[in-house]
């Protein structure tokens, strides 16, 4: 019985120190880019769009679909770089075992 109190006890500690880093992961912030660095996006670790970054350069008003592929190409690098650094902030606590609907 002691050896599950004490095993309950690493277990709540385990999530709370997971949820502390979900919290922190708002604060951080990665950076997706394209074209060269004529579209920057900036998000944070929930994958929330911060800042948008468009150089002059790239709108072209002939070419209109060019500057959507390139913000959704910037964003798709945010959001999968605000991924890699959720899981990477997670498996300090998870032991890198993917843990359903966690992040």
């Amino acid at each position: 019985m002691n050896n599950m109190n004490q095993m309950m006890k690493q277990v709540k500690k385990m999530q709370e120190q997971m949820m502390k880093a979900q919290e922190e992961l708002v604060d951080k912030v990665v950076e997706g880019s394209a074209g060269g660095g004529v579209v920057t996006v900036t998000a944070n670790g929930h994958k929330k769009l911060t800042h948008v970054v468009i150089k002059p350069e790239a709108v072209d008003p002939e070419d209109v679909e060019m500057l959507q592929d390139l913000i959704i190409t910037a964003v798709n690098d945010a959001l999968t770089k605000a991924d890699e650094l959720a899981n990477k902030d997670m498996s300090k606590y998870t032991g890198g075992m993917k843990i359903p609907g966690l992040f």
